[in-house]
């Protein structure tokens, strides 16, 4: 209930909670069956706490507190009774094997573990609620994630451009560089799930005078695609290419990310931030300068990377 009313969405909640949405809404129609009436009005822009919904809010954020401390309690004591633990989480990045294997390296003795998510806005939740230590994400230039009180920051990369998948084949490719106004009659797939994509791209477009046929998907899916040149999409610098697919700078940048990892002000409990973030950079440099396009621009711009500032 209170992720419905603190995200505005059902939908939105579910992400949040690590959950799909018919076992949410499954769950929050127990919860009204069980007290009685409505608790949510259902509308086009999302959901709104009815007054009977207030009124049960009211009771359920001093509960769900408790609830959390005791959660924190039990992990502390279990902490010490099985030994230290570390969960990390990270938005999708070809750096985060890289950081895994060092943390895994300096802290021997620790039972380390990933959770991966699109949603950046999900992961920052789970750092703050206790669930991960730190997580590792980015945030789309001009889409401002929703960091959550009791955070603290560590910026890895300032700006990160970000590339352009297509097929090899595509005329295009044949550029060192890419404009995006070259990509007009192509469909472009889209992950509409990761946070700030959407409206990063379509200011991109706007920017560019282009409107172009988009289609919606996830970002593995659309490898098979790209090959196939059924589509263009963006992508990470870092991203590894393969057969049948270029992977190239767009001219001036114009999509962009910061890339970050967050943790709680009162660290974690088996390794420090610094620690953390050491390995995390060092990881993101090896693939940084490993991969060929990204290697290529880096090169153009003289070595242009703000890391660990």
């Amino acid at each position: 209930m209170c992720a419905i009313a603190d995200t505005g969405s059902v939908r939105k909640a579910a992400r949040q909670l690590g959950m799909t949405q018919p076992s949410l809404t499954t769950q929050l129609h127990r919860i009204e069956k069980a007290l009685g009436g409505q608790l949510f009005f259902r509308e086009p822009t999302g959901s709104r706490p009815t007054p009977l919904g207030h009124s049960v809010l009211c009771r359920a954020r001093p509960i769900v507190a408790e609830m959390r401390a005791l959660i924190d309690e039990v992990a502390s004591a279990a902490h010490h009774e099985r030994g230290a633990r570390l969960h990390i989480g990270s938005t999708n990045s070809p750096a985060v094997a890289g950081w895994l294997r060092r943390l895994r390296v300096r802290l021997p003795e620790t039972d380390t573990t990933i959770r991966a998510d699109v949603s950046a806005n999900a992961l920052l939740h789970m750092v703050a609620t206790g669930q991960l230590d730190a997580a590792f994400v980015h945030e789309v230039e001009g889409a401002p994630l929703r960091i959550p009180d009791g955070l603290t920051e560590r910026e890895l990369v300032v700006r990160e451009p970000q590339f352009i998948a297509l097929a090899d084949s595509h005329p295009a490719a044949a550029s060192s560089v890419v404009r995006v106004a070259d990509l007009a009659d192509d469909q472009w797939m889209v992950d509409p799930t990761v946070d700030g994509e959407w409206a990063g791209l379509r200011r991109v477009w706007g920017a560019a005078g282009i409107a172009p046929r988009v289609v919606h998907g996830d970002y593995l899916t659309a490898v098979d695609l790209v090959t196939a040149g059924e589509v263009v999409t963006p992508c990470q610098p870092t991203a590894r290419s393969r057969h049948g697919m270029a992977i190239r700078p767009l001219y001036g940048d114009p999509l962009a990310v910061r890339l970050f990892m967050a943790c709680r002000q009162d660290g974690t409990p088996a390794a420090s931030a610094d620690d953390l973030f050491a390995d995390l950079t060092a990881s993101y440099m090896e693939i940084a300068w490993a991969s060929e396009a990204y290697r290529a621009w880096l090169v153009r711009h003289d070595g242009l990377l703000s890391v660990g500032i």
